[in-house]
């Protein structure tokens, strides 16, 4: 292909890069690769929490919001053709004049940074299920979301390249992958942890799983109430104190047989059951 004015790639238009894109796509698939693309589509870029977080974090930045705008399109047409997040990278690629190769390093969150939001959070946070859907309440959205010591990273936890002959650091390449991310976290949103190295099992509460459902034996001396014993066992329990045998009284001048030893009434009575 040959270059324009200036040595730049001649421009080539929306519809010519979605048809390069899908054929690379269609391409790779069939040579047994495995390509993760982010799917045309219109309107906003990211809809849940994590993904609009996500681009709400970099645009709160002025390192890049000269920047960040030339690679919405870019993410929107179908552009970025393969994405991969690991911990603490990002590769991508993006067709443009050409295809291009994109390389994002993200640092992990520093170990007190984590354990000092998961300190912040853990009681506020039920499940996982919860926490992935973003079924937060404001305050740990909030805390999630703090600049500097929340979950997402700052433009100096961020260093990216790209093969393409725009000079400037970001240029709309990288801010398509970039957006490309946020678009994903709609879909993976477990993707962010993995990418800043962390386990989001830490935001979870615990408190519950401290619970072994065994029960402790009860204190010396301590027993079940009578009615509790009644409904365990079936049976009806008398309360009323057993009364002590007494001896039937002898008839003057004649000698009594041997007297037989008086017990009780049996004190239990099964209750009826029915068939």
């Amino acid at each position: 292909m040959g270059y324009g004015y200036e040595g730049w790639k001649p421009y080539v238009s929306v519809a010519e890069r979605r048809r390069k894109a899908e054929q690379l796509v269609a391409k790779a698939i069939k040579a047994g690769k495995t390509l993760s693309p982010i799917i045309p589509y219109r309107g906003a870029i990211a809809k849940t929490f994590w993904g609009k977080a996500w681009c709400d974090n970099l645009e709160r930045y002025s390192d890049y919001d000269n920047r960040l705008p030339r690679g919405r399109t870019y993410v929107r047409n179908g552009s970025v053709i393969d994405l991969q997040m690991t911990a603490g990278k990002i590769h991508a690629q993006v067709m443009g004049s050409s295809l291009y190769t994109i390389k994002i390093d993200v640092a992990t969150c520093p170990a007190p940074q984590w354990r000092a939001l998961s300190a912040d959070c853990a009681s506020s946070i039920d499940s996982m299920v919860e926490l992935l859907q973003g079924r937060l309440s404001s305050a740990v959205m909030e805390r999630i979301c703090k600049p500097g010591t929340g979950l997402f990273p700052s433009p100096k936890d961020i260093q990216f390249g790209c093969n393409c002959l725009d000079w400037a650091s970001m240029c709309k390449h990288v801010a398509a992958v970039l957006y490309g991310v946020g678009a994903r976290l709609d879909q993976q949103p477990e993707l962010l942890f993995t990418l800043r190295g962390v386990d989001p099992a830490d935001l979870i509460n615990n408190t519950g799983a401290k619970l072994s459902g065994a029960a402790s034996a009860p204190a010396s001396g301590k027993v079940l109430d009578h009615a509790l014993l009644g409904d365990v066992f079936g049976i009806d329990i008398d309360t009323e104190p057993l009364a002590a045998p007494t001896a039937a009284p002898k008839r003057a001048g004649k000698q009594s047989a041997p007297e037989r030893a008086k017990f009780p009434r049996h004190q239990l009575h099964r209750k009826r059951v029915r068939a």
